[in-house]
């Protein structure tokens, strides 16, 4: 049996050993652990259960990876992307005042345009239409986005009716708890530890059990149910002009990540061979695809492949038993809900506000990561510069996904023409950039 699961998996012709193997998706799993607290924590804000979320959380991660694993054969792992769940509840149910049903709708229907683009040729003449400095300021601006959430959500930025947001305050223990962990996440990152992220939230979250924030009422117990999101979402949206915002923006995230993820692993892995050919990738396209529908299903965002999957690689896996094994570790991890839910769940102070000081620190650095995209901005033309600034900080000041793609979409042809420089820009550009004015103008 186990020379079968070998010979499979390719052990021989990519020099993989089971011990690797089982390491790399322990690194992996590792270094992708912390959406199992963001994810549930995030999404409740929407009026979502916490616990079903957590569990589709699990599920969906799980099912996407071994779909990678088994089919396209890759030590890629899957889980729901940071940023897609930020739109999710801030761009979409908060800003456009869509109900979570038919928010998730909007993911599931994306996800299915999304199968149908990776099994044919027009996923790269989507993602060709759209030029590489407004692809990378998107992830800049996500990223700011969800570093901002994260200062909130730290206590360390607060708002100020005066000035928008001033410094939080800093003598409070929720606070001083999150400063403390983001310190020691960012030293362990600093010093090369795998799995930063989540050994600097379990850190902290010690920190807070130790100090008394956080109180710990088990440990294990039976899953939670999948039934309050479970097939809850709206099967027959409304196709108004904020549901098709919604779907365009998930699509373009969900083939994005996809894209760049894939391209940046299967680059450092050695997957992509010289000639540029990247073997099975129409699978692991349609296994991400696939992977976002069974989530939107089960209750939770759109599920993408994830860059932390390197980490495992340089750690040694090779084949996609390591994402076999990620898999089975997401599914161990529903029976450590009660955990899970009192270091996510926060930490109310005066006002009636709550702080959320375990999974702050995680998304301040992970908008820090997203930021690094910035040097890919040709910054020294500023045909290109200025319509990418104009995305990146539009996200975070207008507390919108929606309105600050709509800078860049808009800028970046305008400008363009301003220019002389008409022929740069895809024609699909100029339509998209008409809709988006149409939209404003009609809302």
């Amino acid at each position: 049996m186990i020379d079968r699961i070998a010979r499979y998996f390719e052990f021989a012709e990519r020099g993989a050993t089971w011990r690797e193997e089982l390491v790399g998706g322990l690194v992996t799993f590792l270094t992708m652990a912390y959406i199992i607290f963001v994810q549930p924590a995030v999404l409740a804000q929407a009026g979502m259960d916490f616990g079903a979320v957590l569990a589709a959380t699990c599920v969906s991660a799980a099912l996407a990876t071994a779909l990678m694993a088994v089919w396209a054969k890759y030590p890629i792992a899957a889980a729901p992307g940071m940023g897609e769940n930020f739109y999710f509840v801030f761009g979409v149910v908060m800003a456009m005042g869509m109900a979570w049903p038919e928010a998730m709708a909007a993911v599931f229907y994306a996800g299915l345009i999304f199968i149908v683009l990776s099994l044919g040729p027009i996923r790269k003449a989507v993602l060709d239409a759209i030029p590489d400095s407004l692809k990378s300021a998107t992830g800049i601006g996500v990223g700011l986005f969800i570093a901002f959430i994260g200062l909130t959500d730290a206590g360390i930025v607060q708002r100020n009716p005066a000035a928008f947001v001033q410094l939080g305050d800093l003598s409070r223990p929720p606070v001083l708890l999150a400063l403390g962990g983001l310190f020691i996440t960012i030293v362990l990152m600093a010093r090369g530890v795998r799995g930063a992220i989540f050994w600097g939230l379990l850190a902290t979250a010690l920190g807070g059990i130790a100090t008394g924030l956080i109180h710990v009422e088990a440990i294990v117990s039976t899953p939670p149910s999948l039934a309050p999101t479970f097939a809850r979402l709206d099967w027959t949206p409304a196709l108004s002009a904020h549901f098709l915002t919604a779907l365009f923006v998930f699509l373009f995230m969900a083939v994005f990540d996809a894209t760049g993820t894939l391209a940046a692993v299967g680059q450092r892995a050695g997957f992509i061979r010289r000639d540029g050919e990247f073997p099975r990738v129409t699978r692991a396209f349609a296994a991400d695809a696939l992977g976002g529908t069974a989530g939107a299903v089960l209750g939770t965002t759109t599920v993408t492949a994830y860059i932390e999957s390197a980490s495992g690689i340089m750690a040694g896996a090779k084949t996609g038993v390591a994402g076999l094994v990620v898999a089975a570790l997401f599914l161990l991890s529903l029976f450590f809900a009660p955990l899970v839910q009192a270091i996510a769940g926060g930490v109310a102070i005066s006002g009636g506000v709550m702080l959320k000081p375990v999974t702050a620190p995680a998304l301040i650095v992970v908008g820090a990561l997203m930021a690094q995209l910035a040097k890919n901005v040709r910054w020294d033309d500023i045909t290109e510069a200025i319509p990418a600034f104009l995305l990146a900080i539009g996200i975070p000041l207008t507390y919108s996904i929606n309105d600050g793609l709509a800078f860049g979409f808009v800028s970046y042809p305008l400008v363009k023409l301003a220019a002389g420089r008409r022929r740069e820009v895809h024609p699909a550009l100029y339509a998209l950039a008409a809709l988006v004015v149409i939209r404003y103008i009609v809302a």
